[in-house]
């Protein structure tokens, strides 16, 4: 094994963390007898020469040895090399891609087509795999090929006459879901493959495989999923868990004459009472590489249940129905009345996955949730009130249980994190996101503590009114904080509270902080603290002396905001409106963007800068053109100008969105044409979140979505006296 392997000038390469030189040793890892260190080497085959999905000539090197430990039956956990081929070689670069290409990725292009090359060359070595007596190698087999294989028929062929005589379950499933990927690479297959798994789907199969066959239809066919498809996956489900958890064993010879759901039937009995030729768990050390932690989570997730791959095929499932919100919502509604916790946590996060980028009526969900608070199961419990924690408004039927889960639990009312400042825990939160007056105390409680957790004001800021018996702490508290390095953090979300409570009373304390901002993160400070004295407006009167003496001085304050604080509380445009249109000319973009705002906010009052404006909107920094052309119709009462450039930016970025609804619910679509409107029912009419990604999302995402609807709503309102009609 591994001739010629110190011949490779291994150390003239490069992999993610410099030379190549320890690849071979690595590669020899991998061929160990000792569990430890075949997992380091595939650890550093991942982290180094293979990482992130990259490919590097090391990469390429290492592809005719990975082959050689493939086919050796004395090498252990040979599927993860199968896995890591797989992923070596299978990365595809479509037209679009290639086009996309510049020429700093030129060279990593070429090295993906050469390994696809290299490992699609070898991928026949699998077919032998496919029968091998190692179960990891026959799990990982049939996806290898699925992928690499250039003969996707033979490949096929082969799926379906292995599935009646494969003992382990889990392979089984394998093998159905190679036949899906088949399908969805090569779509003149789509027909044959659905028409299998549809027989694979109906009655006489055990219910594992018929689930796995569902969930690839959805995939690959959705068009020919059943009718009732809700209802079948909810009875496969309830057969599932009545499935006693098995134990390894032999599976027994097949009758040749039977038919395949016979023959998949009397292994799959026979699996029950002996087990699924599956290996015994093997003793390990506690890991240490990222690969082995992540193998342990794995188990520590499937440990004891009865079907642990029953998840990964509902959460195919669920991305097979991808828009069909109504049928994943009934689903998974069932799921969350499952007896096994797991299988309820399993579906609690589905259903953030779905409410966070589909639009829908999530009433009942969302109820179903929040029982989940109540149960004695805490990481049950934890997980439900992450997921009401992101749905802000949306969480409403939940609100009693997440008030009783406050009361109950004193403990969780604050996070605490090994670095960082801590945060206020997730009930408290989804509480406080509610506006809910219930979530006081825990508020209370927090801005007792020595380091105040530092989203309190934001949570103030969804809370409005109801947070007002807050004030008199929050003036005290910001009353204590020392004006020293550490100020900006401890005043912060304490000014950003007063903020949203407009607490014009907590002047005094605000001043102090205004005067006495340390040099460390001063300007920062400053800018919450003249923030906190706009939003007292005309009551903070008394700051006015200071404010202009600060407008004609600023020093490293930024006079942009010293100029917004000034207009709120004097509305004196005459005195701000130099600092402003001097504020148009900045380097930096966030600091133009300002102005421009400050300047809309003003109105007609600055009218004079209309061709400064307009000289904006076709500046290359879209998010500035947005501003600019919102503060342009503000100041000039026309919208002709404007709107085109709202709705271009509209199509190209939809982050956007919200800022450009913001402005229309604001001004109304009256006067700015039947293209606007068009617009925002489009938006209404879609089904999924503008702001919905592939692959990553952020915490306020639903939160952004919901606002833009009803921002929407609002502005069709306003046009015309009636409510839209999607």
């Amino acid at each position: 094994m591994f001739a010629g392997i110190d011949e490779v000038d291994w150390a003239s390469m490069e992999h993610a963390y410099g030379p190549a030189d320890d690849v071979p040793a690595m590669l020899r890892g991998l061929a160990s007898a000792d569990p430890a260190v075949r997992e380091a080497a595939l650890d550093g085959m991942y982290g180094a020469v293979h990482h992130q999905g990259d490919v590097y000539a090391c990469t390429l090197a290492c592809i005719p040895f990975l082959f050689e430990l493939v086919v050796d039956p004395g090498v252990q956990d040979r599927g993860s090399i199968v896995e890591l081929l797989t992923s070596i070689g299978g990365i595809d670069l479509d037209g679009d891609d290639e086009d996309e290409i510049d020429e700093d990725e030129i060279e990593g292009a070429a090295n993906y087509a050469m390994a696809a090359t290299a490992v699609t060359a070898g991928a026949g070595v699998f077919f032998e795999l496919m029968a091998d007596e190692d179960p990891g190698a026959r799990l990982s087999a049939p996806l290898a090929l699925a992928t690499l294989h250039s003969h996707p028929v033979r490949v096929l062929a082969l799926l379906r006459e292995r599935l009646p005589v494969e003992p382990a379950e889990e392979v089984r499933l394998a093998l159905v879901e190679a036949a899906g990927r088949i399908a969805l690479r090569h779509r003149s297959l789509a027909g044959p493959v659905a028409d299998w798994l549809t027989r694979l789907a109906g009655e006489g199969f055990p219910p594992g495989l018929r689930l796995a066959a569902l969930a690839q239809l959805a995939r690959c066919a959705p068009d020919a999923l059943p009718g009732d498809v809700v209802r079948v996956v909810t009875g496969l489900l309830r057969q599932l868990r009545s499935v006693p958890v098995r134990r390894a064993g032999t599976a027994p010879a097949v009758d040749a004459q039977a038919g395949p759901a016979e023959a998949v039937a009397a292994v799959d009995a026979h699996s029950e009472a002996a087990g699924t030729g599956e290996p015994p768990v093997e003793e390990r050390a506690a890991p240490v590489t990222l690969v082995g932690q992540l193998r342990a989570l794995s188990e520590e997730g499937t440990s004891g249940r009865t079907a642990p791959w029953t998840a990964d095929l509902l959460r195919t499932l669920h991305v097979g129905l991808d828009d069909r919100v109504a049928e994943r919502t009934a689903l998974l509604t069932d799921q969350l009345r499952s007896p096994d916790h797991q299988q309820r946590i399993d579906a609690l996060r589905m259903s953030s996955g779905l409410i966070r980028a589909w639009r829908g009526s999530y009433e009942e969900l969302v109820r179903l949730v929040g029982e989940q608070l109540a149960t004695p199961e805490p990481r049950l419990a934890e997980t439900a009130a992450h997921v009401l924690e992101e749905l802000f408004g949306l969480a409403a039927p939940a609100a009693d249980a997440l008030a009783a889960r406050v009361v109950a639990d004193p403990g969780a009312w604050i996070q605490d994190w090994p670095s960082g400042p801590p945060g206020l825990g997730s009930a408290v939160k989804a509480l406080a996101r509610l506006g809910d007056a219930r979530a006081v105390p825990a508020l209370a409680a927090a801005l007792e503590r020595p380091e105040v957790p530092h989203d309190v004001g934001f949570a103030i800021d969804c809370m409005g009114t109801a947070a007002a018996p807050l004030t008199a702490l929050l003036r005290r508290r910001l009353g204590e904080v020392r004006l020293h390095e550490g100020a900006y953090d401890q005043a912060s979300p304490l000014l950003a509270g007063l903020t949203a409570l407009r607490a014009d009373e907590a002047m005094p304390e605000v001043l102090r902080v205004l005067r006495g901002a340390p040099e460390y993160r001063g300007e920062w400070l400053r800018t919450a603290a003249l923030r906190a004295l706009g939003s007292f407006g005309p009551a903070a009167h008394g700051a006015v002396p200071e404010l202009r003496v600060l407008l004609r001085r600023p020093g490293n304050t930024s006079a942009t905001e010293v100029a917004e604080a000034l207009w709120a509380v004097d509305g004196d445009a005459d005195a701000v409106l130099p600092v402003l249109i001097e504020g148009l000319q900045a380097e930096r973009v966030h600091e133009r963007r300002s102005a421009v705002n400050a300047l809309g906010r003003l109105g007609t009052r600055a009218a004079v800068t209309a061709p400064r404006l307009r000289a904006l909107l076709g500046h290359e920094e879209l998010w500035l053109r947005v501003d600019a052309a919102i503060a342009l119709w503000d100041v000039s009462g026309r919208a002709e100008e404007s709107v085109p450039v709202l709705l271009a930016a509209w199509e190209k970025n939809r982050h956007v969105r919200v800022r450009v609804a913001e402005c229309l619910a604001r001004t109304g679509v009256a006067g700015a044409g039947s293209d606007v409107a068009h617009v925002l029912r489009a938006e209404l009419a879609s089904v999924r979140r503008h702001n919905a990604m592939d692959g990553g999302y952020g915490s306020h995402d639903t939160y952004e979505d919901e606002k833009l609807l009803a921002l929407c709503r609002q502005a069709l309102l306003g046009s015309t006296g009636k409510g839209p009609t999607t």
